[in-house]
Formats: C-alpha cells, structure tokens, sequence
C-alpha cells in the first residue's frame, strides 16, 4: 500500500501533468507486461509522458483537482478497470498510432476473452492419424494425407469477445498458433475540455470539410429564403442586390457605370460582334509578324552554311 508520501507525490505529479498538457489518453493496459510497457514509454519520449496508478488514487486525485479545472470531471466515468493515462501536446493521430503500434503476440489460454476472430488454416498439420478425433470433437473437418492430418478447410474456432475454452486453446496450442496480439487500447480521448471516442481520429479532414461547407450552404439558404442577413449569405445578397439595380437600370432611364455598357451593347450589339474579331485580328498580328521574322531568319542561316 502506498505511503502518504507516495500519495502526496502522485497527486502532485498527476495535477502537473494534467495542467502541463492540453490532451489525456485513456489507456486499457489488461495483459501488457512491465516490459512492454517499457517500450512504449520509451516511443513516447520527448512526445508524452505515460502515467499508471490505482484507480481510488486517481479518483481521489481528480475529485482534488476538479475543485481548480472543473472541465476534467469528465475523466472520472472512465476511471475503471485496469486504466492508464497518456498525457501528450503533440498530434492525436501521430500519438495514437505510437501508443497502439506496441504489440505482443500470445498464445491463447483457457478463460482468457478473444479480442478477435481466430481461424484455423486448411492445410497439412503434422499430426499422427490418432489425433483424428480431437478435430471432430471441435467440428473441423479433416482429411488423412501421407499418414498425417489435413484440415480441409479454413475453420473459426474463436469469436471476438467469447472466452476461450480449453479445447480451442490446446488445439491453438498444438498447431503452434498464437491468435493474440496485447498492448494498450485507447477508451477515451480528453483534450481542450471535450471528452471523444477514438474513432474519431479515422474522420478524414476531407469529410469534415465538406460537413462544414454543406452546413454553410444550409445556413446561406436558410438566410435568403428568411431575409435575415448573416455571414454565410451577405455575399449572395450584394450579387443579388447588384441585380437587381442592373434590371432597375436596363427598365429606366437610371444609369451607372456598371449599367452603362450593358445598355451600350443591348441598344448596338452589331458594333460589339464586329469589333471582337477586329481585338482578336489586333492580338493575332504580332505573332504573326514575329513568326515570319524567325522564319526569314532561318533562311538566312541556311544559306550562309550553303556558303561554307
């Protein structure tokens, strides 16, 4: 049991962290060994600072600094079961992946809960014939090839979430298969006073980005259609409003320098049609003149070298 001072050291330690970083990751650490978890700290370094302890002391903790930082009340609901915390200020994708990257392969025991599917291959397993019927027994079909046995067809013989039973472990066991990999599950995310699932990190920027347009486009729509000027709408209701003076102007005998060519062109549209070639006509004539020059130049070239 922890000593006071212990106690007074953690919580010291545990306040700093939480106002030193702008983001916690809650850690599930079930079946990751002190090895492990060393080598994880040491990914982190210079990136996040990893931190364990006993749920009552944390509890205790946060109850202390909830009193200064209101927001982190949210942490408590998932002070629970065998938990760590990952304080870091870097990017949450980047520390995601480093904390979820350590993985140990294990072999599956007796009672333990699979944290995924488990198949077995159809192949050849070098077994002797005599073992024929601890297959069936587990309603894996198998065939007798060169005197061992096959299995015929890729087979699950664990589900994600079932505890793994002493059949399905021995048999795991004999083929030398280890189903299992162990490290650290990010539950929960708390940064900036919001607490979030990790599977919100997998939101492409790309996807939220166009949330947020059609979101703006809603507004915008929403805005012309009620009359009530907002950011998203101003834009469209000056264009609108220019319009609508245009058409004002067009109708009366009103004009303004952005009316005035548009009443030109509407009272004499032959002289625009005739003199757009004669701009195009303009524009083309010094290319024209530069080519034949580069093309008179050649010539000149040729003939010297005609010369000798």
């Amino acid at each position: 049991m922890p000593s006071r001072d212990q106690k007074t050291a953690y919580f010291a330690q545990l306040r700093e962290l939480i106002e030193s970083y702008p983001s916690i990751f809650v850690v599930q650490i079930d079946n990751v060994g002190s090895n492990q978890l060393h080598q994880i700290r040491v990914a982190l370094r210079g990136k996040g600072v990893v931190l364990m302890g006993k749920n009552t002391m944390v509890r205790r903790a946060l109850r202390g600094i909830i009193v200064d930082h209101p927001q982190f009340e949210k942490l408590l609901p998932f002070v629970k079961g065998n938990i760590g915390f990952v304080f870091t200020s870097g990017d949450l994708k980047d520390i995601r992946e480093i904390i979820v990257a350590n993985k140990v392969a294990a072999p599956a025991r007796p009672g333990a809960v699979a944290p995924n599917d488990v198949y077995v291959p159809a192949g050849n397993t070098g077994m002797e014939p005599g073992k024929t019927s601890f297959f069936q027994a587990l309603q894996i079909p198998t065939k007798i090839a060169r005197g061992t046995i096959e299995i015929v067809n890729d087979v699950k013989v664990l589900e994600k979430g079932v505890k793994v039973g002493t059949s399905e472990a021995t048999l795991l066991n004999m083929l030398n298969i280890s189903p299992f990999t162990y490290g650290m599950v990010v539950e929960q995310i708390f940064s900036e006073g919001n607490a979030f699932s990790p599977e919100i990190l997998d939101v492409e920027e790309s996807v939220l980005l166009d949330g947020f347009l059609a979101g703006i486009k809603q507004i915008a729509t929403i805005s012309l259609a009620t009359g009530y000027p907002t950011i998203a709408s101003v834009g469209h209701s000056l264009v609108n409003s220019y319009k609508n003076l245009l058409n004002i102007s067009l109708a009366t005998e009103y004009e303004f320098d952005g009316s005035k060519q548009i009443k030109e062109y509407l009272a004499n549209p032959e002289a625009f049609a005739a003199a757009a070639p004669a701009a195009a006509a303009a524009t083309d004539a010094p290319a024209a003149e530069e080519a034949k020059e580069d093309a008179k130049a050649d010539d000149e070239e040729g003939s010297d070298d005609d010369m000798g």
